[in-house]
């Protein structure tokens, strides 16, 4: 092509989960791949919801926008949902409905700050967000998280970092891509911190389903004037298997969303009419079946505990939660990305690197470990073993 494009897109790193796939070996004598990757319930929608979406898709309103901010009875059903589920108080016009929760951090970080400003991430951090800081020109201040030294980011750490320019710190709980849940004293800390600066507290709370046991995850909805300081985003992608329905939220002060609103009009309109109705569908009707996969998670992580006890492997489980494993492979210096596609083209078994979750990564690696029955922990860490077998010299 001759025209230009723009500098700061060609300078972001292309999409990780597609270039993962490029790793994989087609042999066709290779074993099944054990597909680590992409955080993908290995199920379907709910029966019920698929009649659901086949009903909604025979309406003649469904193939019309909707308001911007989204179908108002699916705002007024998640507000009620988010303040039974966190014991505060949210209105129907603090809640917006996006095309998936990437969208919902990209309309709040277009609205929050522009070139020039910083914003603040623990590392490891989800590479979406970096990707679009990256994208509009925002740098991002890295504090420590998960690693080395630490299982969870310092408020303290983030507070040595804050500027005149700082617009928002953005945390991710439970995390991708490290499986950790923040405490609720954490996200107070690091609330109090946000409302001190005047600066926004951003937490992507995709995956807060699947947390260990239905206690609040935070009190932040309980305070009077949590409007001024703190924005939830959510998605529906996991908690109800559709993710290729694309439908999140954002939760923030109505006066917020008057820019949420000019942002989504540009980007999306809306977000799809009939993802909408499915998801007020799920809010409605789909409580036990959420609770039964939120139990299936469960067991999904404890089989991946257990099989990480296995004597002779040298790859350490530093965290795991939700729906991710953060685990240190044992090959020194080798960088991330080499040892995931050895164990991708070798092993059979696809993983994503440290590296593409933030600077120091180098040696970690991401497992995806929703993405597979329970039975198939034990295989997994067979396949790493193997791998330590074959390390090179």
């Amino acid at each position: 092509m001759k025209f230009r494009t723009n500098p700061r897109v060609l300078q972001t790193e292309a999409p990780p989960i597609a270039e993962a796939l490029s790793w994989i070996n087609p042999s066709p004598g290779n074993r099944a791949l054990i597909n680590l990757c992409q955080a993908v319930p290995s199920y379907p929608p709910a029966p019920a919801m698929q009649a659901e979406i086949a009903r909604l898709a025979g309406l003649t309103s469904t193939g019309f926008y909707t308001d911007i901010l989204g179908d108002a009875e699916l705002r007024a059903a998640l507000a009620s949902d988010m303040s039974g589920d966190y014991g505060g108080q949210i209105g129907a016009d603090e809640v917006a409905i996006t095309a998936g929760c990437n969208q919902a951090f990209c309309a709040t970080l277009m609205a929050l700050a522009e070139a020039g400003d910083n914003v603040i991430l623990p590392l490891p951090y989800y590479f979406n967000h970096a990707m679009w800081l990256d994208m509009l020109g925002i740098k991002s201040r890295h504090i420590e998280g998960v690693g080395a030294t630490r299982k969870f980011p310092d408020p303290a750490d983030a507070a040595r970092l804050i500027d005149v320019r700082t617009r928002a710190i953005v945390l991710c709980s439970p995390n991708n891509p490290t499986g950790t849940l923040y405490s609720p004293e954490l996200i107070a800390a690091f609330y109090d911190l946000c409302q001190a600066h005047d600066i926004a507290l951003v937490i992507d709370e995709t995956y807060k389903d699947f947390r260990p046991d239905l206690a609040p995850p935070h009190d932040l909805f309980q305070r009077d004037g949590w409007q001024s300081t703190f924005v939830q985003l959510y998605s529906f992608s996991k908690v109800f298997a559709m993710t290729g329905y694309r439908v999140g939220a954002i939760i923030a002060s109505h006066e917020f969303m008057d820019q949420i609103e000019k942002v989504m009009d540009c980007v999306a309109i809306c977000a799809p009419a009939i993802s909408q109705g499915a998801a007020l569908y799920g809010l409605r009707e789909l409580g036990d079946w959420k609770a039964a996969k939120r139990a299936l998670m469960a067991d999904r992580a404890l089989s991946l505990h257990q099989a990480f006890e296995r004597p002779g492997l040298d790859y350490k489980l530093v965290s795991a939660g939700a729906y991710f494993a953060y685990v240190e492979h044992p090959f020194g210096a080798e960088p991330a990305k080499a040892v995931a596609q050895r164990l991708a083209a070798g092993h059979d078994l696809l993983c994503l690197p440290g590296s593409m979750f933030g600077p120091g990564q180098e040696r970690y690696l991401r497992l995806a470990f929703a993405n597979v029955e329970a039975n198939t922990m034990p295989e997994a860490v067979d396949r790493l073993i193997e791998s330590q077998k074959a390390r090179p010299s």
